[in-house]
């Protein structure tokens, strides 16, 4: 699985890149027919608060599964993401073995 890592008016770094490789490699071991993942980082300004928003596009064989999140952290962000990310994945996996 290829995972492209876009950062939007910012500059991540290498640290944050492979953290996020290294949670989506675990989403991997759900299905293994991601052919690539797209994360976009992005900084929301409101108030004084910077929420770290974060979203995740797997493509699959006829399916693009999509989450995203928002916390605090780029890390606590990520987090949630694969776990919804596992999730949706059963959820397809399932629909696939139904159809036939």
């Amino acid at each position: 699985m290829r995972v492209h890592t876009e950062a939007v008016q910012f500059k991540a770094d290498q640290k944050l890149t492979q953290f996020i490789e290294r949670k989506l490699g675990k989403v991997e071991h759900f299905f293994d027919k991601i052919s690539e993942a797209r994360v976009t980082l992005k900084l929301e300004n409101s108030g004084q608060i910077r929420d770290k928003i974060a979203e995740v596009r797997l493509m699959l064989p006829g399916e693009v599964l999509v989450a995203k999140a928002s916390s605090k952290t780029f890390e606590a962000s990520v987090d949630t993401i694969t776990q919804s990310l596992k999730r949706q994945i059963k959820r397809y996996k399932h629909k696939i073995r139904n159809r036939k």
